[in-house]
């Protein structure tokens, strides 16, 4: 098992984007939010870019597996909560709580899932890979935005809702697999 392959290298640089992406989006420069919206776009397709290769390469690792979701999940909530204290209003918020809530609970739930043996029941499914790409985009839109930009602005917090919204119902998707399979371990 080789945990230095160019998937898990991509995804470990993913997360090392994240100080910098935070050191973009607060410098005092006329282009730092154009930065700080560059690296996280980077981010954002390296996280397709790892994923796509690992399948390719045949290189899927435990590390990786395991990593790559990590990264996911840093870098978006990394993000939302600077959007929540760049904007300070509740309409960025409610979603952002949504969203982080969301991940702690699947991470929690795949988590217990795994400790009895039942980990294939909460795998990633394409409405999940869809509300994650949705985040990413909304996220980047809300970077570049600001109080002038106003259509830019309401385009990135309907981008951020409707992930919102496909996040709550992935979860519920997901809260109802695992309590099928663990009534039906139980038969």
């Amino acid at each position: 098992m080789i945990m230095w392959n160019i998937p898990n290298v991509i995804t470990i640089l993913r997360v090392l984007l994240i100080p910098l992406f935070v050191s973009a989006f607060y410098m005092q420069a006329e282009f730092s939010k154009l930065l700080a919206a560059t690296l996280f776009a980077i981010a954002a397709l390296s996280d397709w870019a790892d994923g796509y290769l690992a399948r390719r390469l045949n290189c899927v690792t435990p590390f990786g597996a395991f990593l790559d979701p990590v990264a996911d999940k840093l870098i978006v909530v990394v993000a939302l909560v600077i959007l929540v204290e760049e904007h300070s209003s509740v309409w960025i918020v409610v979603p952002a709580m949504t969203i982080i809530g969301r991940e702690i609970i699947i991470s929690a739930l795949r988590e217990w899932m795994s400790s009895i043996g039942l980990s294939k029941t909460v795998e990633v499914s394409f409405v999940g890979k869809i509300k994650t790409w949705l985040q990413m985009v909304s996220i980047i839109v809300l970077i570049l935005s600001s109080e002038e930009h106003v259509f830019l602005m309401n385009s990135g917090l309907l981008i951020l809702y409707i992930s919102a919204a496909l996040a709550l119902y992935s979860m519920s998707v997901y809260v109802f697999q695992a309590w099928d399979a663990t009534k039906n371990s139980a038969d």
